[in-house]
């Protein structure tokens, strides 16, 4: 089982040492870090700017972890309030922990959270086309694609589509169909 956190500056340490670990995996999928983030004082200027942002209702960050070792992150970026009460979803799990099914018990935790305790009502999330899995995760939380943005992302010199999805949350953490 796998809970999710905001990470506080007790986590940089095992934070930086999960991004080195991961970086060339992650930067497979998007555009890379400044390499300054890599230091243990950009982590924990990071993880207080989080912090930041949530007390501000912009953007809310999660570290996921299993008996307490992070296997990834999961956040919620550009709230949007009033009358929208809408953010945007975004995760990443360490490569040696995929295929476990974290991907997707975070995401239902983050959608519970979203709707019971931040009062959001719509998450949007793109992924690629070529990242099935994370589609997967998608669907299988109840997000339905609503379109595709032809060449809409730049990486390593390469343009690729975005699939976008959507769901809505009711009260209680439950979803419905768009």
């Amino acid at each position: 089982m796998i809970e999710i956190q905001r990470p506080t500056l007790d986590d940089s340490e095992e934070l930086l040492a999960f991004e080195l670990e991961n970086r060339a995996y992650f930067e497979k999928w998007i555009n890379a870090r400044d390499e300054n983030y890599y230091s243990l004082s950009s982590v924990k200027h990071a993880i207080a700017e989080a912090r930041s942002d949530a007390h501000a209702d912009k953007a809310y960050q999660f570290l996921i972890k299993r008996d307490g070792i992070i296997v990834g992150r999961v956040n919620l970026s550009g709230v949007t309030r009033p009358y929208f009460n809408k953010a945007s979803l975004g995760y990443r799990i360490g490569e040696r922990f995929g295929g476990n099914g974290y991907a997707s018990d975070a995401v239902d935790l983050i959608l519970k959270t979203a709707c019971v305790d931040l009062g959001l009502w719509r998450i949007e999330a793109t992924v690629r086309p070529e990242n099935q899995a994370s589609s997967h995760v998608l669907t299988r939380n109840g997000f339905v694609k609503y379109g595709t943005a032809r060449r809409s992302m730049q990486l390593h010199g390469v343009w690729y589509d975005l699939v976008h999805f959507e769901c809505h949350l009711e009260p209680r953490g439950h979803t419905v169909s768009a």
